[in-house]
């Protein structure tokens, strides 16, 4: 995070801000949303906008178009991350508080572990990946345990059992992605996804009758400008920090903002939207965080 005179620069700074502050803070976000509108109509509404903004800006910039083979494999990723896990979480938030919604979305790296161990095998199960597996699974068991006696609820099963599956779906698309043929530019690949992830949510949110429960009149400016943070600060903006800064940092001081997120909108539910923090949650997101850690910055070896 430092220039060659070793200070460390204002935009490498604010880019991290954008993806540790910004990105946590969307979880927040979602849930004001999720509950005035359909929530996947809402998802629809933030990726179709910052999709057509990103892929406009592609297209000015004259990018080359995908070919075939490539339209596939962005239509591929489209529906595993923002048609699934997306599309959970949204409809998760209605159910479960945004900071756990953020902690159970942290398991990711433990699901893209076990598919480079069990399907990629590019990573040994070592006894320190698999102790960071175990202590995950233990974090989650704290979360949904009704039998533990923490002082809390244990949070809603079927809520939770939805950010498990779009946990695993975009941690099938990660393992995918570096098999698929996508195009060259990151922020066209990523613009395309969106966009045809805003599409497919369209359609499916109009197939379950969402458009009926949507009254505009209705929704509080809250809901709304909440809309405009999600697509403005946390696609358009976020993403393009994220891109500028793995192509600055590396990739280990990038990742870190897997486990930053989580704290991030665990704090921000709490202090702005009081949910609860007792000591489930704590324990729980402790376990899960130290999961990640060990496992983020466990080097990948070749079986």
């Amino acid at each position: 995070m430092a220039d060659r005179n070793g200070h460390a620069t204002w935009k490498t700074l604010l880019a991290f801000a954008m993806i540790y502050f910004v990105w946590g803070s969307t979880f927040f976000a979602i849930r004001i949303g999720v509950h005035e509108m359909p929530p996947l109509l809402f998802a629809a509404m933030r990726f179709l906008a910052a999709g057509l903004a990103l892929t406009g800006w592609t297209v000015a910039s004259r990018e080359p178009l995908p070919n075939a083979r490539q339209w596939i494999s962005v239509l591929l990723l489209a529906f595993l991350i923002f048609v699934v896990d997306y599309g959970f979480l949204f409809w998760a938030e209605q159910r479960v508080p945004s900071g756990i919604a953020a902690v159970m979305m942290a398991t990711i790296p433990a699901f893209i572990a076990l598919a480079e161990i069990v399907f990629l095998r590019t990573q040994k199960l070592t006894p320190r990946l698999a102790l960071a597996l175990l202590i995950g699974i233990c974090g989650v068991g704290v979360l949904l345990s009704h039998s533990l006696n923490l002082g809390s609820a244990a949070i809603d099963l079927r809520g939770a059992l939805a950010l498990m599956v779009g946990a695993i779906s975009w941690s099938l698309a990660s393992v995918l992605s570096k098999k698929l043929s996508l195009p060259a530019s990151k922020v066209q690949s990523s613009g395309l996804q969106m966009l045809l992830g805003g599409i497919l949510l369209t359609m499916i949110a109009a197939s379950l009758g969402e458009f009926h429960n949507f009254h505009p009149s209705l929704v509080s400016a809250n809901a709304w400008l909440a809309l405009l943070y999600l697509i403005v600060f946390g696609s358009i903006i976020g993403f393009t920090a994220y891109v500028w800064l793995i192509h600055h940092e590396s990739p280990t001081k990038v990742g870190t903002y897997a486990y930053v997120n989580p704290v991030v909108a665990v704090l921000l539910g709490y202090f702005a939207g009081g949910e609860a923090l007792g000591v489930r949650t704590i324990i729980g997101t402790l376990c899960i965080l130290v999961s990640i850690i060990v496992i983020t910055t466990t080097r990948t070896k070749t079986t």
